[in-house]
């Protein structure tokens, strides 16, 4: 084995010793990243000057503007009335329930872009109506967290905007393109709660009534997106435009006396986002180093070997890899580490580059729910009072929707690059067409 082979391998090991041992990821990360250093003739200012370039990127202050509205909303209560809206829509079906669990997290997911709050709002509203209604709670948790999952692939989705900013790709056509797979998921849910879930109580409401409650909040998904379709506004400006829609129109209507404690929900914003944001720049320095070592070179000769150039049997290893990093790495960390590798395959193989990430973020988004790390499930489980180990035996039935969206998505990019080449053709390569109107699509 080559010196830059051995090096890798000591990173890597560092990396996953320091994470079992307890040691927070970012953390893990730059230490791992620091030792080896001392081996090249790269100096630690500027591995420690690699941090704060992986955090100085302008795309990102989507993220914190995103984690606001979804804080925001459910702080002051809003998001009770787009629960009401879902049981009116699904409530009356079998499994009522859980029907509105997959329903709500669709709606929440136009909204705050984060799976981690979907959960939190999720078992702290619908689960202790689940538990009275007798629905296993091993159940709840696995279907809680597998819903969940859907606010990184329906937009906006703050995984979206990190592979965007990271790989240099359209995010604007990542947000179109999630919209197949996450409706994918979505349906597939619902249908697994038809079949396989318990009956539930079946629940009626005023359809009519419930619509007017949460039109609202229901405007800030179009908001966001009507803006970046329109190129008025970027991702960033659009996080910005709709907190102050939040702000100044949703709670004053809907929740006035919420306005007294704003400052602590831009408080605990502030807070959440530091944590993703110190891991964004140590992962950027761990990709730098990976990058500097070749190491994306040599696997990425590795799996164009292995497929024989065939772009859908590039994106099948590169899936399986995702499934197995998704397994121990969280998804933000593990885009920017291997975004060297992506970016080298997709122009190897000529694969688009939003489709390409499109079935990154949702191989990612799957391994929310997949064992050791699973943070959707571990969440779920542990607000629900359900031991970890069994609300992931209720989740493996759950696993064939994902394995079908992900397959989907890899075998039918007409499908998933439907939306951005209708609706904002450039950012899939398409240009205008020279002899008349409309866009030319590679």
């Amino acid at each position: 084995m080559t010196t830059n082979g051995l090096l890798i391998v000591l990173m890597g090991f560092l990396f996953l010793f320091l994470g079992y041992m307890g040691v927070p990821v970012a953390f893990a990360l730059i230490a791992s990243v620091l030792v080896v250093t001392i081996f090249t003739p790269v100096s630690q200012a500027s591995m420690i000057a690699q941090i704060f370039n992986g955090m100085d990127v302008e795309a990102l202050l989507a993220v914190p503007f995103f984690l606001l509205v979804g804080d925001l909303m459910t702080s002051a209560n809003v998001t009770l009335r787009m629960i009401k809206l879902s049981q009116t829509m699904v409530g009356h079906f079998r499994g009522g329930l859980a029907q509105v669990v997959t329903l709500f997290s669709m709606f929440f997911a136009g909204i705050s872009g984060s799976s981690a709050a979907d959960v939190a709002v999720l078992t702290r509203t619908l689960a202790p109506e689940m538990k009275r209604e007798g629905y296993d709670r091993a159940f709840t948790a696995a279907l809680i967290a597998s819903a969940a999952t859907m606010a990184n692939l329906i937009p906006p989705s703050i995984m979206a905007v990190v592979y965007g900013a990271t790989g240099n790709v359209s995010i604007g056509g990542l947000f179109l393109g999630g919209v197949v797979p996450g409706l994918l998921v979505g349906i597939g849910l619902m249908i697994y709660s038809h079949f396989f879930g318990p009956v539930g109580v079946k629940r009626f409401g005023e359809f009519s009534t419930a619509v007017k409650e949460a039109a609202v909040p229901l405007m800030i998904p179009i908001i966001i997106m009507g803006g970046i379709l329109t190129g008025q506004f970027t991702p960033t400006e659009a996080g910005i435009i709709a907190v102050a829609y939040i702000v100044f129109v949703a709670i004053p209507l809907l929740n006035f006396r919420h306005l007294r404690l704003m400052p602590r929900d831009m408080a605990m914003t502030g807070l959440l986002y530091s944590i993703p944001l110190i891991t964004i720049g140590a992962a950027s320095a761990f990709g730098w180093m990976l990058a500097y070592l070749r190491g994306p070179a040599v696997v990425s000769d590795w799996i164009a070997n292995a497929a024989g150039g065939n772009p859908f049997m590039i994106m099948l290893l590169l899936t399986l890899l995702f499934i197995i990093v998704g397994d121990f790495i969280d998804a933000v960390p593990a885009i920017i580490i291997f975004m060297p590798l992506i970016i080298d395959l997709t122009k190897n193989a000529d694969i688009n580059p939003v489709h390409m990430g499109v079935v990154i973020i949702t191989t990612l988004a799957f391994g929310l729910i997949t064992p050791p790390y699973g943070l959707c499930l571990l969440m779920a489980s542990k607000f629900v009072g359900i031991k970890f180990s069994k609300a992931m035996l209720a989740s493996l039935p759950i696993y064939i929707v994902f394995f079908v969206a992900i397959t989907f998505t890899i075998f039918f990019p007409d499908v998933v690059l439907w939306l951005p080449k209708h609706l904002l053709p450039a950012s899939v390569g398409c240009f205008p067409n020279p002899n008349g109107s409309g866009y030319i699509c590679p």
